[in-house]
């Protein structure tokens, strides 16, 4: 579903891409991890089209991204932080970007209950708390039924059942066969969802493939220990 091909980007003497090839399959959970400056929020902001390469392509659906912003319309994308238009409410928002896509939401009636937003639909989103707005990120997210979902720490905040009823959400929209990408510091979280780890670290995979061949590696018991045994060793190779 999405291709990277020989991405570079740096940003002045900061080089934070360097040829990175990746190939996204549809129909998986892909986790894209990687320390902090390790290149993994350009990486994803240059397949939203938020950030330009210096070389290097992107394809996303077989089509080469070349400044034309509708392939995004098969995109649904959660930021680690949603930022809202304070005064507006969670229906307004949903209404105004109906009107903005031109098409027609898919309803999220049921996901509005398992998230408890029902009651909060009506109210500023500026009173809602962090959780909250969390929640409906969540939903605005899925809200046009894209077939690529890609989502930056994606339960930050969230309590106990919300993050189990977006995780399984996240299951049953790869099971039909979408891309799902997403990032995050949890590592039990990635050993529960992923079916593909990317391991970014100095701008450069250093790791692709199942999170059990981490394991195997590495010899270490957990994804988290595993990660780290990657990273001493490129710090002493």
């Amino acid at each position: 579903m999405i291709k990277i091909c020989e991405l570079y980007k740096s940003f002045g003497a900061l080089q934070v891409l360097t040829g990175v090839n990746l190939s996204i399959e549809a129909g998986k959970i892909t986790a894209i991890l990687g320390p902090n400056g390790s290149g993994k929020t350009t990486l994803i902001k240059s397949i939203l089209g938020l950030v330009k390469p210096d070389r290097g392509e992107i394809q996303v659906g077989g089509e080469v991204l070349n400044g034309d912003c509708r392939y995004r319309n098969a995109i649904g994308y959660m930021p680690q932080i949603g930022r809202f238009p304070e005064n507006l409410s969670m229906q307004d928002l949903m209404k105004m970007l109906t009107d903005l896509r031109g098409g027609v939401h898919r309803d999220e009636n049921d996901r509005l209950a398992q998230f408890s937003l029902h009651q909060e639909m009506d109210k500023p989103l500026g009173t809602l708390s962090g959780g909250t707005r969390q929640k409906v990120s969540a939903i605005l997210a899925m809200l046009f039924n894209p077939k690529i979902l890609i989502l930056d720490e994606p339960t930050s905040g969230l309590d106990p059942v919300a993050s189990s009823v977006l995780k399984d959400t996240l299951v049953t929209e790869r099971d039909t066969g979408k891309t799902v990408i997403f990032t995050s510091h949890i590592m039990s979280e990635v050993e529960e969802l992923a079916d593909v780890v990317v391991f970014l670290l100095d701008g450069k995979i250093q790791f692709h493939g199942p999170p059990d061949e981490i394991l195997r590696d590495t010899g270490e018991a957990n994804l988290e220990r595993g990660i780290a045994r990657i990273m001493q060793d490129r710090a002493t190779a």
